[in-house]
């Protein structure tokens, strides 16, 4: 609906949606310029950092291993130079890594512009019902982007990284690879821990209740194990630790999804 009152053509509904993805785009260029700018930050403190022995997450499994006589839990032990094979590779890597950043960090505002554009097609209880979705939707994705980068990217780095067929073999790895096994399980983690909210809206819209999350649970925890598996390196300690959380996250849709349905049966 128009600002007025009437109603909008598909036209001007498509008007409207253009300047949402232009205001967006445009947050998304400004976030990588600035991303692009401080490429010492970008690169030294946050995208390579994972592979270094001083990160956050190495120390602190090393000091536990440490104290629970497992060596193994000590990762990311050796520092390992990344190669660039292309003329152009590290230039071309600097541009893409900016973009993602960019991305990333304008996830709230892009969701946000989103919001605007279907919040005239809502009904106002439903819109008092889905008020803080953005707000929610935002912590919910920082958060897995945050357990991506601590947790499965260190981990990812060392499996992949130290992983050898044969002594004969030397890993000499890229920084594309690099950049994008890293990027990928961060995004990935993010987009997964939106569990919560794909649940509170198919609850919504009545395509899911309690019951029924609660009845295929188990469905739900092999299809879980299935993804943890995929974004994490094959091994049951990284499997377990990234497992937990996305159960604990169904866990928590099947509360929400619950008082949804008190919320329909009181009505």
């Amino acid at each position: 609906m128009a600002a007025e009152g009437k109603e909008m053509t598909f036209l001007e509904h498509l008007e409207e949606l253009r300047w949402h993805l232009i205001r967006a785009f445009t947050a998304v260029v400004i976030l990588a310029i600035v991303a692009f700018i401080f490429s010492d930050i970008v690169f030294d403190k946050i995208i390579l950092a994972p592979k270094n022995p001083d990160f956050f997450t190495n120390k602190l499994l090393c000091l536990l291993g440490q104290r629970m006589d497992i060596p193994k839990l000590c990762i990311n032990t050796k520092i390992f130079q990344l190669i660039s094979i292309k003329m152009a590779g590290q230039f071309t890597m600097h541009i893409t890594t900016s973009i993602i950043a960019g991305i990333i960090v304008g996830f709230p505002y892009i969701f946000w512009e989103f919001w605007r554009f279907m919040k005239p097609a809502l009904h106002e209880n439903e819109i008092k019902h889905t008020r803080g979705a953005v707000t929610v939707s935002s912590l919910l994705f920082l958060l897995g982007v945050l357990f991506g980068f601590f947790i499965i990217a260190p981990l990812s780095v060392h499996f992949l990284g130290s992983y050898s067929v044969s002594d004969q073999v030397l890993n000499q790895i890229n920084l594309k690879s690099y950049i994008g096994t890293i990027t990928s399980v961060t995004i990935a983690a993010g987009v997964t821990f939106e569990l919560p909210v794909l649940i509170y809206f198919l609850s919504k819209a009545g395509l899911v209740s309690p019951e029924f999350l609660k009845k295929y649970r188990r469905h739900a925890i092999i299809v879980i194990m299935t993804l943890a598996a995929i974004i994490t390196p094959p091994d049951i300690f990284s499997l377990i630790l990234v497992t937990l959380p996305l159960i604990a996250l169904y866990e928590v849709g099947i509360i929400i999804s619950k008082k949804i349905s008190v919320k329909e049966i009181r009505k």
